[in-house]
């Protein structure tokens, strides 16, 4: 009799700990296939995060995660403590379908104090729309999941004090804007995870591109490749079915215009990199787009013995006299330790139209820049196609190499080449172009990139190209953080 209690004691044990496991999705997130993107993410601290995935990418598995670890205050890199947060989805069908449905996947029913549903039971809440979950944390406290659709309209969005707020797929601004009113006396969170199939609406200005250049923001992009649990044979099926335009969206997260980037080369993995101490060697020439009302844009450009060049510092400002962007230049140009010439000025390349008079004097605008320290030369090459197709060279080769690399301090030309879209009549849109066109004039100052032979390398090169491509990978591993 023992033995069948025994027996009985030990079956119920098994049945409660598969309940457990079968309950606990949570625990086996990211265990075993690494989503690299989606850990990224996670440790990223900024207080305004965002995804821009393709369908299936493992997106939204962020926004959910990152959710019920707020909830249950249990987050792994941030500090923890009970809150209150929404989840914003388009409508109430899309809530039931997508973001609700991923958040019961994570969280434990044994976590779950109540639910309030706004439709149907709340023993089938999967099936019904939620109007908020209590979730029990770990402080022996309750933390509160609120559910909301931009269709309800923005006055439904007042009022409240959060913690946190998550966007799946992109909302009106307006209620982007009242949400982050929502956060704001807490320092809270706002994080959103979309794919970009609207085109260039005000996402792409604010987080994308970062227009307001906010310390807050940042985002990463995700493609099915990305994805560890996307077999490969399915990318490839499904990506012959698809247009460019939906292959740049729904495959790889990306915003799309009429015409495309100009600069679709452009990874900002690859041609982006954290600073380091350039050699003085390496020291080659500063490129300006002048500009008053508009801004004036000037990098410093460095080559190191391969030929590779480097973009390490910028000075981009609107509404400043040429004295004032002077001064700036000769400031950043002493602090680098840049070299001048015999007669103690600074040399720059400039855009010719600076030999043009301005309205307040008698004197161009290279010629003021002579007279308070800078040498510039006016002599560029302006052929709009051929510099064009001369960057493309840079950040990309016939051999898939890149040769051009932007210090991440580097934010407005970073913006720009971001944002450089093609046109009609075949050329660019005329708009925040002041970085490209000075990047321009300084790589039609530079000889034609070739790529070298592979079959013509020695020993000694190849290890040294090795070498290379290992500290580069070092130096990404180091910006991820993982």
């Amino acid at each position: 009799m023992q033995q069948i209690e025994l027996v009985n004691k030990l079956l119920k044990i098994d049945k409660e700990l598969k309940r457990r496991k079968q309950n606990d999705k949570l625990s086996t997130y990211n265990v075993g296939k690494v989503h690299l993107k989606q850990m990224e993410f996670h440790k990223c601290l900024k207080r305004n995060r965002w995804v821009f995935g393709g369908n299936r990418s493992g997106k939204s598995q962020c926004g959910a995660v990152e959710t019920v670890w707020l909830a249950r205050g249990i987050h792994p890199f941030r500090e923890n403590k009970t809150t209150e947060g929404w989840v914003v989805s388009l409508t109430s069908q899309v809530q039931r379908d997508v973001a609700q449905r991923k958040i019961l996947n994570y969280l434990n029913p044994d976590w779950i104090a109540d639910i309030v549903m706004l439709n149907g039971r709340k023993d089938f809440a999967e099936n019904g729309v939620i109007d908020y979950i209590l979730v029990k944390n770990v402080f022996g406290e309750l933390s509160k999941i609120g559910f909301k659709t931009c269709d309800q309209g923005r006055e439904k969005f007042q009022g409240t004090s959060l913690d946190y707020v998550w966007f799946d797929e992109e909302p009106p601004f307006d209620i982007y804007l009242e949400c982050r009113m929502r956060v704001f006396d807490r320092e809270g969170l706002i994080f959103g995870t979309m794919t970009p199939l609207k085109g260039l609406t005000w996402v792409y200005d604010k987080i994308y591109l970062n227009e307001n250049n906010d310390s807050d923001v940042w985002y990463i992009e995700m493609e099915w490749a990305d994805n560890p649990y996307l077999s490969k044979s399915e990318i490839d099926s499904l990506s012959k079915t698809l247009s460019k335009d939906e292959l740049e969206a729904r495959r790889y997260g990306k915003f799309n215009a009429f015409g495309g980037l100009v600069y679709s080369e452009f990874d900002i993995n690859v041609n982006v990199i954290e600073p380091f101490n350039v050699p003085r060697e390496w020291f080659d020439n500063i490129s300006i787009d002048p500009g008053l009302h508009n801004p004036l844009s000037a990098h410093w450009y460095a080559v190191d013995f391969d030929g590779n060049i480097y973009v390490i510092a910028e000075h981009y400002e609107a509404g400043k006299t040429i004295e004032y962007h002077a001064e700036k230049i000769l400031q950043k140009s002493h602090a680098l330790g840049w070299p001048t010439g015999f007669d103690g000025k600074i040399s720059a390349l400039i855009d010719s139209a600076a030999n043009q008079k301005t309205l307040a004097g008698p004197k161009s605008v290279s010629e003021l820049f002579y007279d308070y320290g800078i040498n510039v030369n006016t002599n560029v090459n302006k052929d709009l196609f051929s510099g064009i197709s001369r960057v493309k060279s840079y950040l990309k080769n016939a051999n898939g190499e890149s040769r051009l690399f932007i210090f991440s301090t580097c934010v407005n030309m970073i913006r720009e080449i971001k944002g450089y879209f093609w046109g009609s009549a075949d050329a660019p849109i005329k708009k925040d172009d002041h970085a490209m066109d000075e990047l321009r004039y300084y790589i039609m100052s530079r000889p034609e990139p070739h790529a070298p032979e592979k079959e013509k390398l020695n020993e000694i090169q190849i290890h040294k190209n090795k070498l290379i491509s290992k500290l580069r990978r070092e130096q990404r591993s180091r910006r991820w953080n993982l």
